[in-house]
């Protein structure tokens, strides 16, 4: 993945520099809320249309990859 290709984006102009999902203004800490408190994804998704599917699944795919390198190192 490269950093243009990256479903985060944390810009000190956007948002005072919160991560969020790059081309939007919604943070990701807002989808992880959501995962957490059992919110399905189509639910995040339509309160957030700005956010596509792709994007969202980036994310999860993204934080699966940095847990599993964590867990192997």
């Amino acid at each position: 993945m490269t950093a243009q290709s990256l479903p985060i984006l944390s810009n000190p102009d956007i948002m005072g520099g919160t991560p969020v999902f790059a081309g939007t203004r919604v943070p990701v800490q807002t989808f992880v809320e959501y995962l957490e408190a059992g919110d399905p994804l189509d639910e995040f998704l339509t309160d957030f249309p700005s956010v596509t599917r792709e994007q969202a699944v980036a994310v999860l795919e993204l934080a699966k990859d940095l847990l599993l390198a964590r867990a192997v190192a």
